[in-house]
């Protein structure tokens, strides 16, 4: 198990292991979300290539009437 300690900033690193496998970097965004008493961490940045892979797969079902209602 890997562990790390919380500053008295509130402040913590990640460890080596952690930033490798998850391939993040200074600059880099992360995400937490809450399961349960549990927290998953992710790079912010794979949530928006996730997004616009879905985006894309939803895009052959565009019907161009669907555009008017946009400008409504």
């Amino acid at each position: 198990m890997i562990t790390s300690r919380i500053t008295s900033k509130a402040q913590t690193t990640i460890p080596v292991p952690i930033r490798e496998i998850l391939g993040v970097g200074p600059g880099d965004d992360l995400l937490y979300e809450l399961d349960g008493d549990r927290v998953v961490l992710r790079r912010a940045g794979r949530q928006r290539t996730e997004l616009a892979a879905v985006e894309a797969l939803l895009g052959e079902w565009h019907d161009p009437a669907n555009d008017v209602y946009d400008q409504l």
